[in-house]
């Protein structure tokens, strides 16, 4: 079955690519197991040029492979170079820092030295989506790479140009072959590449489902892996908040990437004291969200990234507004060609509807009024997922509550929630377990070893 490009927007078929043959994936492993056995013992500071070197190809391109993303994926073409240049800072910033990330540390014990020192595993598989195609694989490769790791990418589907891409990339800024490859396999073969002793560990990051079968199969070979899985995030609306700050981001947070993003705010909780207002002026701010052709720079959302995400958000909002939620903007898909929907906000809906219940992968916000901040910090956690919260309030007790008592991997203040290099990524519960980026990130795929010289 080959992997095929198809433009959201149009709807219309663009490339195609063969999964690889039997041959081709042995090929992988081998020229991964023969990197790595070099790779693992050369100097940061050759990793660090390379990296560098990667970085400035990426930044000369970003036009490029931002109208690719945008081609295959359908995200804004600004918000596609937004991503491409963060991934350049990305490569930058793991350069400059894995050095001092990984350095041996010195701990007194009774011996004449003794600590712990960082090493390399191996081959490490990278299972990534859709929705972010360039980031979500940069935040995997470069702290990987730096630690003296290589990578294997089974990149999705729907995305082999820029998988294809970052394959390019990395050999053109120099690293040696097979320290980073992308491979066209399906399903059933990434589980055959997990269970291959030449890989050393997975990251996923994905659905719940995925994420599921992923862990279950690194379990069954005792293979280290993270797990970056869906969100709900809770958008806490407090009694102090700005209003006028809060309001245009809240559009922000939910819409960002088209509505498709794991810490897009989905759940908006708000007091009681706010409601009246903020859910005013929150649903026509959503209705006027410009919707079009994501390569028009005037176009805030465009199309979902295939005909499939687009019917289950049609049948999500249908099902929870027949079971009595109230449409308060958008509602339903848009009618031409391509796999476009209206931004949309929800109340009245009820917990064991789908839009109560599933995670809402589109521009679809669901409003909830609650008595106070306790009731919304119990609202808040109470959800299969933890991956990310904000609180929006201009007081500071209201801020450190928030803080202290959501249950989330990351909980932002007066800010959109999203990845930086310099903090942990990742969430508890069902959006799963484990850490990306900042010195969690780059430590997960390392042996923390021990040594004790008497």
């Amino acid at each position: 079955m080959p992997f095929v490009s198809i433009n959201p927007a149009t709807a219309t078929t663009f490339a195609e690519y063969e999964a690889n043959s039997a041959e081709q994936i042995e090929s992988a492993l081998a020229n991964a197991t023969t990197a790595f056995s070099s790779w693992r013992h050369s100097s940061f500071d050759d990793r660090a040029q390379l990296m560098v070197r990667a970085a400035e190809l990426l930044e000369g391109e970003i036009p490029v492979v931002a109208e690719l993303m945008t081609s295959e994926m359908g995200k804004t073409f600004a918000a596609a170079k937004g991503e491409a240049a963060k991934c350049a800072m990305a490569m930058r910033y793991y350069a400059e820092h894995a050095q001092e990330f990984l350095a041996t540390e010195p701990v007194a014990t009774s011996a004449s030295r003794s600590g712990v020192r960082y090493d390399p595993l191996g081959a490490i598989l990278a299972v990534m989506p859709w929705n972010f195609p360039l980031w979500q694989v940069v935040r995997f490769a470069a702290p990987t790479l730096m630690a003296g790791n290589v990578g294997l990418l089974k990149h999705a589907a729907n995305v082999p140009g820029t998988a294809q891409y970052l394959e390019g990339l990395f050999r053109r800024a120099g690293f040696p072959n097979g320290t980073f490859t992308n491979m066209f396999v399906t399903h059933d073969q990434t589980s055959q590449l997990i269970g291959d002793p030449r890989v050393a560990a997975v990251t996923l990051t994905g659905s719940e489902g995925a994420g599921r079968a992923v862990a279950a199969t690194a379990g069954q070979h005792l293979k280290k892996c993270v797990m970056e899985l869906g969100g709900s995030d809770a958008f806490i609306v407090a009694n102090s908040a700005d209003l006028d700050h809060t309001v245009p981001l809240a559009v922000t947070a939910r819409v960002q990437n088209n509505g498709q993003s794991c810490i897009a705010s989905k759940r908006f909780i708000v007091v009681a004291s706010r409601a009246s207002e903020f859910v005013e002026r929150f649903a026509a701010a959503m209705a006027a969200v410009p919707v079009g052709d994501p390569m028009d720079p005037s176009t805030v959302v465009g199309p979902l990234a295939n005909l499939a995400q687009r019917d289950l958000l049609v049948d999500q909002v249908a099902h929870s507004v027949s079971h009595g939620a109230k449409v308060l903007a958008g509602g339903s898909s848009i009618e031409g060609p391509g796999y476009f929907f209206q931004p949309t906000v929800l109340s009245d809906v009820a917990l064991n509807t789908r839009a109560g219940a599933e995670e809402l992968f589109g521009p679809v916000a669901v409003v909830q009024v609650v008595r106070d901040l306790d009731e919304a910090i119990g609202v808040a956690n109470a959800s299969p997922w933890g991956l990310g919260a904000s609180i929006w309030a201009q007081d500071r007790t209201e801020i450190d509550a928030a803080i202290a008592g959501v249950e989330a991997g990351m909980v932002f203040a007066n800010a959109v929630v999203a990845s930086t290099p310099e903090l942990p990524f990742g969430g508890i519960k069902n959006s799963g377990f484990g850490r990306e980026l900042s010195a969690h990130g780059i430590r997960e795929f390392v042996n923390i070893k021990a040594f004790f010289v008497a």
